[in-house]
């Protein structure tokens, strides 16, 4: 279910790109005048096609840069985990010992 989810996620997030990108376009093309028709949308579609590659790069790059965080946040987690559970065996030693200390006899 929850590839399921990333998936039409991954689909919105794909549209919305586009429509940024056609919006981005009309905007840019609709101030030269100069320009023919079919130059405007010639223009609009280049632009489009390069919006949504340097979106595309900029998701993968976060996806990267993510993936790069996750492995040193678990790495970091792991480390203190270990410190943590050799604290406490530490501290189980040393009331163990005590214990005994306190309960032997003489």
């Amino acid at each position: 279910m929850e590839a399921l989810l990333n998936e039409i996620e991954g689909h919105l997030l794909v549209d919305a790109a586009r429509t940024e990108a056609r919006t981005a376009a009309a905007e840019l093309t609709a101030g030269i005048d100069w320009l023919t028709e079919h130059q405007r949308e010639e223009v609009a579609r280049r632009f489009a096609e390069r919006y949504l590659a340097l979106s595309r790069t900029s998701w993968q790059r976060t996806v990267e840069r993510g993936e790069e965080l996750r492995a040193q946040y678990e790495t970091r987690y792991r480390h203190l985990r270990q410190r943590l559970l050799g604290c406490a065996l530490f501290g189980c030693a040393l009331a163990l010992a005590a214990a005994f200390v306190v309960l032997s006899p003489g």
